[in-house]
């Protein structure tokens, strides 16, 4: 049986930052654009959806990030959560999206890792290598952005000020990883 958790266990600290992949996290691609959609979903997930671009929305037990007109990725907030097996909310929303044909539900789980980093410095490191301008998005909690470091597609959402989660492919989750570390042993 494969090992789908990231090879990036062990937490990295430099001066004021810290970085941590955060392992085993649920991970939804959630599309479609009917009202009846919306409403299922928001049901389904005791949530509504972010509808402005580069937003999100959460409660107690998940996120939801605003990728395009009609895609949210929508994650799990605990690392291991008792409450919600990630197999019962996907096929109570397959029941609820798929089988309507309000939409679609793809667990996307195994394809990205989620690297969480704290600090004071996050802008600072994310700068090195990411060509997006921070000013705004660093104080306007919830903001999402999709953009590259180093090349790289990933997906940042600032979850507090000074506390962001990286969403990046599994396959790029390393040089990623060791980038971040490089850039911020020299800050």
């Amino acid at each position: 049986m494969l090992n789908y958790n990231s090879s990036l266990i062990k937490e990295n600290s430099y001066s004021e930052l810290s970085m941590k992949a955060i392992n085993p996290i649920m991970k939804f691609i959630i599309r479609g654009r009917k009202r009846e959609f919306l409403s299922g979903v928001g049901k389904t997930l005791n949530m509504i959806l972010p509808t402005e671009p580069c937003t999100s929305s959460s409660n107690n037990d998940t996120t939801a990030i605003w990728l395009s007109p009609d895609e949210w990725m929508v994650f799990s907030n605990n690392v291991v959560n008792k409450d919600i097996n990630s197999y019962e909310l996907e096929n109570l929303l397959v029941n609820t999206i798929s089988k309507a044909n309000l939409g679609a539900i793809t667990d996307v789980t195994d394809q990205y890792v989620l690297i969480n980093i704290k600090g004071k410095k996050i802008f600072d490191l994310l700068s090195l290598g990411c060509p997006f301008n921070f000013n705004d998005f660093r104080n306007k909690k919830g903001s999402v952005i999709q953009s590259l470091i180093a090349k790289i597609d990933i997906i940042v959402h600032l979850k507090e000020i000074d506390n962001i989660n990286l969403l990046v492919r599994r396959s790029y989750s390393e040089h990623l990883y060791s980038f971040l570390c490089d850039a911020a042993s020299r800050i």
